[in-house]
């Protein structure tokens, strides 16, 4: 062997081992699901697994999403604001290409070319990327497909949610680039993409043994329509029959002896009518919907178990680290006690049905409002990372918001975020890397402010305090300023008592908007609407 090949083979052994010693990222994601829904968050649905991954991992007591499906996905794959990424609303729909399109650069409803994916960055890094799940960032041109964004494996759905048990385009199943038809009877979606996202690993290990892969694991679950296999919504059946309000009461209850939360932040006022004042069959549909949305999560729980088996099983966990969060607050979508026929619930049919504003209160235990707003409810998520060996565990308190995730996941990949991509300008990385707070600093990570915009409602956190606005056309400065290290559940406005910090925060707003794509509501509601309607 001559002093040449000895050479490139020493060169290419240590390629190798230094891929080997980045860890193997899991991102699993769940969809609708509310602040104190898990057990390792106080809440009662079972949870064995994330719980003991909390439990032996670390758990972020305040991290933000942006209150919507794929506004958050757009910030979570890009590290960017949603507006800067091209989704400053919604994802265009899947029945009509223009729906959500507003023609501008910060509402177009897909992902545009100045941001680059954590999958398009991971490659770059020598990663295997992985996608099973829920995509919604777009579906109408295949450029806009997962795997035309950094992604070389998916199996999922590219539209925002779908039938669990029978998805049929436009919101059925994608493998690869291709659209499929299912015809499996006993076809459950959490199920399929906890099946292929482990038949994925397992092709990249066999593939390549000494590469690491990143895998983004988006369930569609808890998401409506409330849809669960029998056998996990029989464990509920009777377990929300006293309501919501005791719900709220027991949750806060565990949250505050867990350390979740203050004891001094109160638990705001009930937001739905007594449980009491219904009738018997009312309490019973009532109970179900509950019972089914629990199911949900139970399942998703369950397939999470799973993973970790077969990553324990395989040796694969050690070197890798797991993140799991929710992509907003509780969803109170369908009116106060739920949207779609309850003859419904427990078959296979039916598209909106959902569980309701009042159990969405309990499920956001003791945080304001839920999905679309941008106060506590709507914004916050549990955050579990879960490094075996690598990190101790720990409840950290100290804030951070979805562009974090990227720029964590560049650090421990020892990958570069691009000022360039494929000839196309990137806009700057808005996060800062979490890595200090996983390796047990407790300094904050943000000292600048960061911010939220969602259909017109606002906020900008910095330090303790936090400017917000739930929009009212009648009333457009209507801010609220909240101490959230005293007052989270965000009961106590300190707008008139300190008017300058009111004026000081919003001026920071403003200037964020505008460098940011940032448009007013009203007028983004007539282009879309204009748009759509040709």
């Amino acid at each position: 062997m001559n002093k040449t090949i000895v050479l490139l083979f020493i060169v290419a052994s240590t390629l190798n081992i230094a891929a080997a010693q980045k860890p193997n990222i899991i991102l699993i994601m769940a969809d609708d699901m509310g602040f104190s829904d898990i057990g390792c968050y106080g809440g009662e649905i079972r949870t064995p697994n994330l719980d003991k991954l909390g439990k032996n991992g670390i758990r972020f007591t305040q991290f933000y999403n942006s209150a919507r499906c794929c506004p958050t996905r757009a910030s979570l794959m890009t590290g960017l604001y949603p507006h800067q990424a091209g989704i400053g609303h919604m994802t265009n729909d899947p029945e009509n290409p223009n729906e959500f399109d507003a023609g501008l650069p910060g509402y177009r409803g897909y992902l545009n070319r100045n941001c680059v994916t954590i999958a398009e960055a991971l490659k770059e890094a020598g990663y295997t990327t992985l996608m099973a799940g829920k995509w919604h960032l777009g579906m109408h041109n295949k450029d806009q497909y997962p795997m035309q964004r950094g992604f070389d494996k998916f199996y999922g759905i590219l539209a925002g949610g779908c039938n669990y048990f029978e998805p049929k385009h436009p919101r059925g199943i994608t493998r690869g680039n291709d659209k499929i038809t299912i015809t499996d009877t006993n076809f459950y979606t959490t199920d399929a993409f906890t099946e292929n996202a482990i038949k994925f690993i397992k092709e990249s290990i066999n593939d390549n043994p000494n590469k690491p892969f990143f895998l983004y694991l988006a369930y569609n679950s808890p998401h409506w329509p409330l849809q669960a296999p029998k056998e996990d919504i029989d464990k509920y059946r009777d377990r929300y029959k006293d309501g919501w309000h005791l719900l709220r009461v027991e949750r806060y209850k565990r949250m505050v002896e867990m350390g979740i939360i203050d004891p001094k932040w109160e638990l705001p006022p009930k937001d739905s009518r007594n449980w009491k004042s219904l009738t018997e069959e009312k309490k019973k549909e009532l109970e179900l919907r509950m019972a089914i949305y629990a199911a949900q999560v139970d399942r998703m729980d369950q397939n999470i178990g799973k993973l970790v088996e077969f990553l324990d099983k395989n040796k694969i966990i050690e070197n890798t680290i797991i993140v799991f969060l929710s992509d907003n607050g509780a969803c109170a979508e369908g009116g106060e006690l739920g949207g779609g026929p309850a003859e419904f619930l427990e078959t296979h049919k039916g598209f909106l049905l959902s569980y309701g504003r009042a159990w969405a209160n309990a499920s956001n235990t003791p945080l304001k409002r839920y999905k679309h707003w941008v106060h506590e409810g709507g914004i916050s998520t549990p955050l579990i990372v879960y490094w075996q060996k690598n990190i101790n565990p720990k409840l950290v308190h100290q804030y951070g918001f979805l562009p974090d995730i990227m720029a964590t996941f560049m650090e421990l990949a020892d990958a570069k975020y691009p000022d360039e991509y494929k000839g196309n300008k990137i806009y700057p990385l808005q996060g800062k890397s979490l890595v200090p707070l996983l390796k047990g600093k407790d300094e904050p990570i943000h000292t600048e402010p960061i911010f939220w915009e969602h259909e017109g409602n606002k906020a900008v956190r910095l330090g303790n305090y936090k400017l917000v606005m739930a929009y009212d056309a009648k009333n457009p400065e209507k801010w609220e300023l909240y101490d959230i290290q005293k007052d989270r559940t965000e009961m106590h406005n300190l707008a008139d008592k300190y008017p300058e910090k009111v004026k000081e925060m919003k001026k920071m707003w403003e200037q964020w908007a505008k460098r940011s794509m940032v448009e007013p509501w009203e007028n983004i509601v007539k282009l879309e609407r204009k748009k759509a309607n040709r």
